[in-house]
């Protein structure tokens, strides 16, 4: 048996590069040496790597020759890509202007490095370099500042985490509240389908309002429904709506800083029902837990879904919105976890 001893700053190094490195091989090879480097038998490594006995001391034998820099040296049949020579460059202009589609990135390569190469040779490049083709996502301009960073951390750990522990052990019950307004219209999605498929669109002049209560723990969800706006009016009639549920706990109302939520008319009422409005920072909306319930709902009862009238439209999503924490109860704890997004370490796209 071939022994190696590792130093601890050697299997840290590894540990990061069997996740990080861009290339599916190397990762493969560097895993091989850190499950050595945790006292794994051979016989084991081999199994859960699935590789033969050569090609594990292959390995083992490049890694005590050269460490871990000859384990990233790739032997490729065939004349080595052109590209890889400009790899750092293409890389680091990337990683600040990511390329929307082939097509761009096989302009841009060309720009930089003066290589033609077709798209399908461009996407395998770029794969190989550690790019993946995924939906941007988007967060108001200004949640994503030092200072707001802080205080939607401090608030999540203050003053949500401890309410949500409460209402773990019944001792509280919490909800997440925000609107949502429905357009009569039609709602698009990707489907599977052999020819591009067409549906009916309303008009859209119509739109179904509803104000929602989500239960962080059941997942239940109490509304007020309207076709004309939400309002002071609207909330207080929520409030009154959930102080007769019989609750005997302390009961928080977790929310969004809208104008017709914080109003004095609010305010005085949850006091006089003895019910806590804890008002979430602003522009957070990605710690309210509702707004992940409305793009499920919209996803299971509007997405290339027809409706033939309006009052058609409404019971659809009433229906669903009455059962989904029931009909939907495996999908909805998975979803709605409490397990928040933070913007400490995301890549913003730069203007």
């Amino acid at each position: 048996m071939i022994n190696i001893n590792f130093t601890q700053e050697e299997i840290e190094a590894l540990n990061y590069e069997r996740y990080n490195y861009p290339h599916p091989k190397v990762q493969k090879k560097i895993e091989v040496l850190y499950l050595k480097s945790q006292g794994l038998a051979h016989n084991e490594i081999r199994r859960l790597c699935r590789i033969s006995k050569t090609t594990l001391t292959t390995y083992l034998k490049q890694y005590i020759g050269g460490g871990i820099e000859t384990l990233k040296k790739i032997n490729h049949k065939g004349q080595p890509s052109k590209l890889w020579e400009h790899a750092s460059t293409i890389e680091e202009y990337f990683k600040k202007n990511p390329p929307s589609t082939v097509a761009e990135a096989q302009a841009v390569i060309e720009d930089l490095t003066g290589i033609k190469r077709s798209p399908t040779q461009i996407r395998i490049f770029m794969k190989k370099l550690g790019l993946k083709f995924l939906k941007m996502g988007f967060v108001p301009g200004k949640a994503i500042t030092p200072e707001k960073i802080k205080e939607q951390d401090e608030f999540q750990e203050e003053d949500l985490e401890p309410r949500l522990e409460e209402a773990k052990e019944e001792k509280r019950v919490v909800f997440f509240v925000d609107a949502a307004h429905f357009i009569y219209k039609a709602y698009l999605s990707f489907i599977w389908c052999f020819a591009r498929t067409f549906i009916s669109s309303p008009s859209g002049r119509k739109r179904f309002n509803v104000l929602g209560a989500l239960n962080a723990v059941t997942k239940e969800i109490i509304t007020i429904t309207n076709e004309t706006y939400i309002n002071a009016d609207s909330v207080c009639q929520l409030l009154r709506k959930i102080s007769e549920l019989g609750i005997k706990v302390p009961i928080t109302l977790v929310l969004d800083n809208a104008r017709y939520q914080k109003c004095l008319l609010v305010q005085s009422l949850a006091e006089d029902l003895n019910i806590e409005l804890l008002y979430l920072p602003s522009y957070s909306p990605h710690l309210n837990l509702i707004e992940r319930y409305w793009k499920f709902l919209r996803k299971k009862c509007l997405y290339s879904k027809y409706y033939a009238d309006f009052q058609v439209f409404k019971n659809a999503i009433e229906n669903c919105i009455s059962d989904s924490h029931i009909k939907y109860k495996k999908n909805l704890n998975s979803l709605l976890t409490w397990n928040f997004q933070s913007f400490k370490n995301v890549q913003v796209l730069a203007a």
